[in-house]
């Protein structure tokens, strides 16, 4: 991403009775009696159109951050779309329009919800109709783009809400072929995000020309490094409570780090077993093995490598989205070695911590120590894991039957008949959910989509004005790797 070396000046923070009477009105709709910090620093910046890139956690208040600007910077009379919120999930995007009704509404805009899951019908309807505020996740969005029921021609304001789940989840080809239907003028763009990893900062480089950057947790602009986040998981169910982790943070790269190599060989193999793309790195392998499971490492064609401190010494790798800590080092510096792993070069990343209830006061006293910021998340349970598999298989189903050309379209009608007679079957329900496991295990053995920068070809050069999508073969799938006998340290 470019420097902007002309980058204006910092904009003081704001107050709820400094804002304009419409904001002020709307704010009291909600309930707010005042001004989270997250919209205290970014409403300023909003309201004066500069394009930002937002760190704010979920559940701080970032939705009233670019909702509440938009009381001033719209037009309720004009019946077209003049605000995009581009979201992960069909739940995050019934939130903000739950929140846009109670602040929107009454001031005349109209919001719609756009996702997949669901039929068309009621959202083209709104569309119709001139919603003035669009919500959806990319998938959706792109279709309706396709079939000419969105017109994003007098789109001002675009926003990327939990921009780093979003890329995590594999929309950003969608992203970039809805970009394609963005008029050919400037447009005010912000990116809110929990962290900013190089995936986002690329994303954010195609949409947004020279952001400025605001972080909650320090008091001038720049961009976090690494997240020092924890779960606090049962003793004898760690390894089913590492794979629930992974599903729902769907790391694009991670090194994950244990104590002893018999642990590390049954971390592996856990992982493997479960469909990922695992291996495992000890002082036992020999130098041949070591620098096969490197080279694949390097060429990001490993998701995942399961390490000892004593093997990961002295590693030259690429940048890797997250370190995970199945077991809190022994050595307490140890720690500040692994998460270093991550969020190198600038960049950022996630730091993980798995541990139980007595684990847990080391983990508090390595904070301690190098006062470290380190925040509690609640552990996923199986329905959490679900929702989140599911929307994120429905976006890649959507996505692949895009994909399709006429003629394949056709051939499909043929089984139709088939799996809806297999859908309304109990018994026979069973065979559908083995086809979209298995199609959802061949994906785990691939990094989730994004952006890595290389020279522009012919084919990647954007089109005009596109009005059928096509988008490029899909990432080879990778093999299973067995697991290797069970060792212990020395």
């Amino acid at each position: 991403m470019k420097n902007d070396k002309t980058s204006l000046e910092p904009l003081a923070e704001t107050s709820l009775d400094q804002l304009p009477r419409s904001m002020q009105e709307a704010a009291a709709r909600a309930g707010w009696t005042s001004l989270m910090p997250v919209q205290s620093k970014a409403i300023p910046y909003l309201l004066a159109n500069r394009n930002m890139m937002v760190q704010a956690r979920t559940g701080s208040g970032k939705t009233g951050a670019f909702l509440l600007p938009m009381l001033e910077k719209l037009d309720p009379q004009k019946n077209v779309a003049q605000a995009l919120v581009l979201v992960p999930t069909r739940e995050l995007a019934k939130q903000v329009v739950n929140v846009a009704e109670v602040i929107c509404q009454p001031a005349g805009f109209r919001t719609v919800a756009v996702y997949g899951g669901v039929g068309y019908g009621n959202q083209i309807k709104a569309l119709k109709q001139g919603a003035h505020i669009i919500v959806g996740t990319p998938g959706r969005v792109l279709d309706h783009l396709l079939k000419g029921t969105m017109n994003l021609d007098k789109i001002h304001m675009l926003i990327f809400d939990e921009a780093d789940r979003m890329l995590s989840m594999g929309f950003y080809p969608d992203m970039k072929k809805i970009k394609n239907y963005l008029p050919d003028r400037s447009i005010h763009n912000c990116l809110f995000s929990a962290t900013f990893p190089s995936q986002v900062k690329y994303t954010a480089s195609e949409f947004i020309h020279n952001p400025e950057f605001i972080s909650l947790s320090e008091g001038q602009v720049h961009v976090t490094d690494t997240e020092h986040v924890f779960y606090t998981v049962p003793g004898m169910d760690k390894d089913r409570s590492l794979v629930r982790i992974i599903e729902i943070e769907n790391p694009t790269s991670a090194i994950i780090f244990c104590n002893t190599k018999a642990e590390v060989h049954y971390v592996t193999v856990v992982l493997q077993k479960f469909g990922y793309d695992a291996d495992e790195l000890t002082s036992d392998l020999a130098q041949s093995g070591r620098e096969r499971v490197l080279e694949r490492v390097r060429r990001r064609q490993l998701r995942f490598l399961v390490a000892t401190d004593v093997a990961a010494r002295g590693l030259d790798l690429p940048e890797l989205s997250h370190v995970i800590q199945y077991e809190p080092p022994e050595d307490f510096e140890a720690y500040i070695h692994r998460a270093g792993r991550t969020g190198r070069a600038g960049a950022a990343g996630v730091a993980i911590s798995l541990v139980n209830n007595v684990e847990r006061f080391a983990l508090d006293r390595i904070a301690k120590r190098y006062d470290i910021d380190m925040q509690e998340r609640e552990l996923p349970d199986d329905e959490d894991v679900q929702a989140i598999v599911s929307e994120r298989l429905t976006a890649l189903l959507e996505a692949r039957l895009r994909e399709r050309n006429k003629l394949q379209a056709e051939r499909s009608k043929r089984f139709v008949p088939l799996a809806r007679e297999l859908s309304e079957s109990e018994d026979e329900s069973a065979i559908i959910a083995m086809l979209l496991d298995d199609y959802y295990q061949q994906l785990l053995h691939s990094a989730p989509p994004g952006p890595i920068p290389e020279p522009e070809s012919a084919t990647d050069r954007k089109p005009p004005k596109p009005r059928s999508s096509r988008s490029g073969g899909r990432q080879r799938r990778r093999s299973k790797r067995s697991g290797r006998g069970k060792t212990k340290e020395s």
